[in-house]
């Protein structure tokens, strides 16, 4: 009995063992043959636990964090490239309405300037993702590179189609840079300090407002020239910033963070070429872009061509593209709900009321300055009687006036912390100027009224344009400040985009006929609606026909700066749903998208009404 039931437990252990043999092979087979499906989203997942470009920047960073003067060096290298691009900018729209005036096409000003802003706006959030993925030095060399090539395509333009192929690549090298200059500075900065950093850059507005004249003056109307010395200007100012970053790389060698985020680099060689491709794909929502650029263009661009000397609404060309846009709006926004994986607007980012208000304010903050300063040159050429020096000074007096008082705000911030109040008055600012700039818009004596309102916008702008980037800053971590950064410059270039369309709309569906209204001869009005420079420097400020177009440019003027001034109202209102973080010693809040969950927007109305000026954040 004992030897039966012996051998019974004997044979009862070597099924178990067996079994569990079988089954350990099973489980190993299973796990052999899912090694090879899963490489792929093992290796994402293990280079999405942090973005290996911004450990890179915090480990570059850190190189130079308690050294003073290694920091001040870097503001010195971001101050000598917004220096260049800063004076760039300055002129280039001229010579780009001089370029458009040369083929006689001067009303298709605001179409490349459409065309540009939804490149740039697209461009963004490419740019920040990549940074992300490679880091900021790359993309930014890669930046300056387009930044060139569109300059050169620019200077070499024969007709205005060439000449905005040329401003895409132009403005996509442009945005690129100001983004990652924006990255790289507030990589290096601490929260209280951000916005003084990021106001270095501009500094240079305070030299270029007032030597931007005496340079288009300079070259006069040798636009070619004007825009072709950039191609070689622009990157030697970029030489000393792109040596701090080397420098800091450098140093990063010889440190044992940098030894183990080498180690982590080697993640992307599982992927394959292939797979890397995939990554970058859905990494960089290249669907998601390429709706949002054909919806913006089919939408926007044709508003800008529909009028002139004929009308042409009724045409296929300009039908056809605004339906499309119609069509793939909706489009855009289920794609992003539903089938991106990393949308261009995150929108667990968006619930929060301290960044989709930040947001609106951004939008609305272009939309008006291009409703306002798109034809401003043109303005104070014809209908005020300016010299090309002054008529460009007077443009540039904006950002002088914000880049000076920033440099004071900026500091003032360091101490102060809070930003939330200065945005809301700045953008009262706004509402004031334009007040001015209505009033004051034709005829030599608005000469002072012109200058007073473009100051005065440009005081406010320096309490809500940086600041509520700053703000945007203070209500994500670092793992998405490039992401949050390139969403608000985003919105920003649809802004401008928007405006640009509607001043172009209202521009060539409106001043030929005014001009036609005021004197009567239609070859005099479509002569001045195609080359208005050609026929001030024929029609002296005492000839009749002179005036009769002044008053054409006048009512046009009228509406656009209407139209700027109704929307300032939302901008406000916007502005008191920001929240007013406390601006500490951190470099960003790691906590803070926790922290802060959507709140709905009556619940925060009706508790703001015993909280509001409390600094509840």
């Amino acid at each position: 009995m004992s030897d039966s039931s012996s051998i019974e437990r004997v044979s009862a252990d070597d099924v178990q063992r067996t079994l569990a043999t079988e089954k350990d092979n099973d489980i190993k087979r299973d796990i052999e043959d899912n090694e090879s499906h899963k490489s792929l989203s093992d290796a994402e997942t293990a280079i999405e636990e942090k973005s290996i470009g911004v450990r890179k920047a915090e480990i570059l960073a850190a190189q130079w964090s308690d050294n003073v003067y290694l920091h001040i060096i870097l503001l010195f290298s971001a101050f000598l490239v917004g220096y260049a691009y800063g004076l760039d900018g300055s002129t280039r729209y001229i010579y780009t309405a001089y370029a458009t005036a040369s083929y006689a096409e001067h009303s298709l000003l605001t179409t490349v300037s459409v065309i540009t802003s939804v490149a740039g706006a697209a461009c963004q959030p490419v740019y920040a993702r990549l940074s992300d993925v490679f880091g900021r030095l790359e993309i930014f060399i890669v930046s300056i590179l387009f930044y060139v090539v569109g300059t050169i395509i620019e200077s070499q333009a024969t007709d205005v189609q060439k000449y905005a192929a040329g401003s895409v690549l132009y403005q996509i090298g442009y945005t690129g840079v100001i983004l990652i200059v924006m990255c790289i500075l507030a990589d290096f900065s601490t929260l209280k300090w951000r916005l003084f950093y990021l106001f270095v850059p501009t500094f240079p507005y305070i030299i270029n407002s007032w030597i931007s004249g005496n340079v288009t003056d300079a070259v006069g109307t040798n636009w070619k020239w004007g825009v072709g010395m950039w191609a070689f200007i622009f990157p030697l100012a970029c030489i000393p910033l792109v040596g701090c970053m080397l420098h800091m790389r450098w140093k990063a060698g010889k440190t044992e963070e940098w030894k183990v985020f080498k180690q982590r680099e080697t993640k992307f060689q599982e992927l394959g070429f292939f797979g890397f491709m995939k990554y970058l794909f859905w990494q960089l929502d290249i669907i998601g872009l390429l709706l949002l650029i054909v919806c913006l263009g089919c939408l926007l661009v044709p508003l800008t061509l529909a009028g002139g000397i004929k009308d042409t609404w009724e045409k296929a060309h300009i039908i056809v593209p605004i339906v499309i846009g119609g069509v793939l709006l909706p489009v855009f926004v289920l794609w992003e709900s539903y089938g991106a994986r990393y949308p261009v607007a995150p929108f667990h980012l968006l619930k929060d009321r301290g960044i989709w208000s930040a947001l609106a304010i951004s939008f609305l903050l272009n939309f008006i300055s291009s409703i306002e300063s798109s034809y401003l040159y043109t303005v104070l050429m014809v209908a005020i009687n300016q010299s090309m020096k002054s008529a460009t000074r007077i443009s540039s007096l904006s950002s002088f006036v914000s880049v000076v008082a920033g440099v004071f705000f900026g500091l003032f911030i360091v101490k102060w912390k809070k930003l939330k109040g200065f945005i809301i008055f700045g953008c009262s600012m706004w509402m004031l100027s334009l007040g001015l700039m209505f009033h004051f818009r034709s005829g030599t004596s608005s000469y002072g009224g012109i200058i007073a309102g473009v100051c005065l916008m440009g005081f406010g702008t320096t309490f809500f344009s940086y600041p509520c980037n700053v703000s945007l800053q203070s209500c994500t971590t670092h793992e998405h400040m490039a992401v949050i950064i390139s969403l608000g410059l985003t919105v920003y270039r649809i802004g401008s985009a928007v405006g640009a369309s509607i001043a172009g709309a209202v521009w060539s569906q409106r001043l030929y006929s005014a001009i036609l209204e005021k004197t009567g001869n239609s070859t005099l009005a479509q002569s001045v609606y195609t080359d208005p420079y050609t026929f001030i420097a024929t029609y002296t400020w005492e000839t009749v026909e002179r005036q009769q177009v002044v008053l054409a440019y006048r009512d046009i003027q009228k509406i656009l700066i209407l139209v700027a001034l109704v929307f300032c109202a939302p901008m406000i209102i916007a502005g008191l749903f920001l929240r007013d973080h406390t601006l500490g010693d951190e470099q960003s809040y790691e906590n803070v998208e926790k922290e802060e969950k959507s709140e709905s927007l009556g619940a925060y109305i009706k508790g703001s009404l015993g909280r509001f000026g409390k600094g509840k954040n």
